[in-house]
C-alpha cells in the first residue's frame, strides 16, 4: 500500500495511491488507521507533500556504506554512527532545496528512509522491522564545508530544506539486499548502489537507535548513503530513485 500526503483545495490530506487516483483517508494513517472517506481525487490535481513530518526526530546514520566511508577518507565505524536532523529540515517532492549563504559546497546524499509506526524502545534486531510503518526516499543534504569545520554536524545537516522526503510511503516494501538506490543530478547518475552494500542493516540501525532514545510514531530513520556524493548548485535538479519506492525529485536555488 502506497500512502501519500497531499494538498488539495486548501487542505492537507492523506490518501492511498490507486493508479492515477488517491483514495482519501479520514486522517493520518499513523494514528487514525486506514479508514477512508469514500472520496477519490485524481493525482494530477493535487500537490504531493512530504509523506511524513516527524513529530520528534530524524535519526541519520553516517558512513554506513564502505565505499562512501572510503571516498571521504574515513574508516567504517564499528557500530552505527548516529546524528540527528530537525524536523524543520523536511521538504517534499518537487520542493526547492535552498543553498545557504554560509556554505560554498552543498552535497546530495540519496538514502533509504524508514518511517517508525509505533513506540520503540530497546527493541531487538529480530523484532525491529515490526516497528516500521513503511519506507520512503530521503536526501540527506549536507553543507560539506561546514561539516568539516564544525565539531558536530547539526548545522551542516540541519538547515531548512536539507531533508527532502517522498514521494510516498510504501507499507509493503522490504529492504532487500538487491534494492538499488540511484542519485542523479540533471539526469546524470552520480550514485548507484544497493542496500546490500550497507554496513548495518535497517533492523540493526533501529535496534541500536532505540537503545539510546525512544523512537516515536512518525520518526524517520535515514539509513546512510552510497559512494558518489558530490555538490550541486542553483538551477540543478536532484533525483533519488529507489527500486519499489519511485523517485524523489527536487530543484535547487540559492538563498
Amino acid at each position: 500500500m502506497r500512502i501519500a500526503r497531499f494538498s488539495y483545495q486548501d487542505s492537507i490530506r492523506f490518501g492511498i495511491v490507486d493508479e492515477g487516483e488517491l483514495v482519501v483517508l479520514a486522517g493520518d494513517p499513523l494514528f487514525a488507521g486506514f479508514e477512508t472517506t469514500g472520496e477519490r481525487v485524481p493525482l494530477g490535481e493535487v500537490a504531493l507533500l512530504a509523506p511524513v513530518i516527524p513529530r520528534s526526530k530524524i535519526v541519520c546514520i553516517a558512513r554506513n556504506y564502505r565505499d562512501h566511508a572510503a571516498e571521504l577518507g574515513n574508516e567504517v565505524p564499528e557500530q552505527p554512527m548516529v546524528f540527528l536532523k530537525p524536523n524543520t529540515s523536511v521538504i517534499g517532492p518537487g520542493d526547492v532545496i535552498v543553498r545557504p549563504r554560509q556554505s560554498q559546497r552543498t552535497d546530495y546524499e540519496g538514502e533509504l528512509a524508514a518511517v517508525i509506526g509505533r513506540v520503540a524502545k530497546n527493541v531487538s534486531v529480530d523484532d525491529a522491522l515490526d516497528y516500521v510503518f513503511g519506507y520512503t526516499i530521503g536526501n540527506d543534504v549536507t553543507a560539506r564545508d561546514l561539516q568539516k569545520t564544525d565539531v558536530q554536524w547539526s548545522r551542516a545537516k540541519g538547515f531548512d530544506t536539507f531533508c527532502p522526503l517522498g514521494p510516498a510511503i510504501e507499507t509493503e516494501f522490504a529492504p532487500a539486499s538487491d534494492v538499488r538506490i540511484v542519485t542523479r543530478v540533471n539526469g546524470e547518475v552520480r550514485q548507484d548502489g544497493t542496500l546490500g552494500d550497507m554496513v548495518f542493516s535497517v533492523a540493526e540501525i533501529i535496534s541500536f537507535a532505540s537503545e539510546a532514545f525512544t523512537l516515536l510514531p512518525g520518526d524517520v530513520i535515514l539509513a546512510g548513503t552510497p559512494a558518489g556524493i558530490g555538490p550541486f548548485v542553483a538551477g540543478d535538479a536532484v533525483e533519488v530513485e529507489i527500486t519499489g519506492l519511485g523517485t524523489l525529485r527536487n530543484t535547487v536555488r540559492d538563498v
